[in-house]
């Protein structure tokens, strides 16, 4: 008896636990530790995220290329990392030409097409208007989304006085067959000479004049920086 109290009473049960414990606390401590790792690496990883379906280049696929079924496959993405106008279905990009060079595993885009994805993002009431300029090899200097100036030069400087203006200013390049890839298909639908071809965006109100520039004397493209930006 301790200050008047008795000891507490310890059970069988109570003294077979502590003796338990005691012969095997090395193995208590090492589960324990296993529970708190695991506890710890549950925290820590992300829960899962819902991941969509999206058509993507199946192989490295030059500018030019006409898809097909052999060219395309699908890649399962979170919602962040998918680019807008993409494709869940492959057949919505079947028989399209590629206006841009595609790395195995990118995912398509409309803006990667030739056609009307090729406007996307220019002001309202674009047209994509087909150059030819005087001197072809001018086409390789040239790529997607660079910008130029479209001068016409006229007359022959003996007969006929020589004359030169200024037709577009800073117009976005869209497509060029000087980066469309040896033995790959006709870049531009319609056409089947498309050497020194380059395709621009226009307003409405030029395209008559730039369609016909070719017919009235020689083009001409100069490379410019991009225009400033509208305020």
């Amino acid at each position: 008896m301790v200050n008047g109290k008795s000891p507490p009473r310890r059970t069988g049960f109570t003294l077979g636990a502590r003796r338990f414990a005691f012969r095997h606390r090395r193995f208590l401590a090492a589960v324990l530790f296993c529970l708190a790792a695991a506890v710890t690496v549950e925290a820590i990883i992300p829960p899962e995220q819902s991941l969509s379906r999206v058509v993507a280049a199946a192989e490295d696929l030059p500018v030019g290329t006409v898809l097909g079924p052999a060219h395309l496959t699908t890649v399962d993405l979170p919602p962040e990392a998918i680019p807008l106008q993409s494709f869940t279905d492959s057949a919505a990009v079947i028989g399209e030409q590629l206006a841009t060079p595609l790395h195995r595993g990118a995912v398509l885009a409309e803006t990667f097409l030739v056609g009307t994805g090729l406007l996307t993002g220019s002001p309202p009431g674009s047209v994509a208007v087909p150059l030819r300029p005087a001197d072809e090899t001018t086409v390789q200097l040239l790529s997607p989304g660079q910008h130029v100036d479209v001068v016409l030069s006229t007359g022959n400087g003996f007969e006929i006085p020589a004359t030169t203006s200024v037709l577009v200013r800073g117009a976005p390049v869209l497509w060029t067959s000087g980066s469309s890839a040896a033995g790959s298909a006709p870049g531009w639908p319609g056409t089947t000479d498309t050497e020194g071809l380059v395709v621009v965006a226009a307003d409405p109100s030029d395209a008559a004049t730039l369609a016909g520039a070719s017919s009235s004397g020689s083009v001409h493209l100069v490379l410019t920086g991009a225009p400033p930006p509208a305020k």
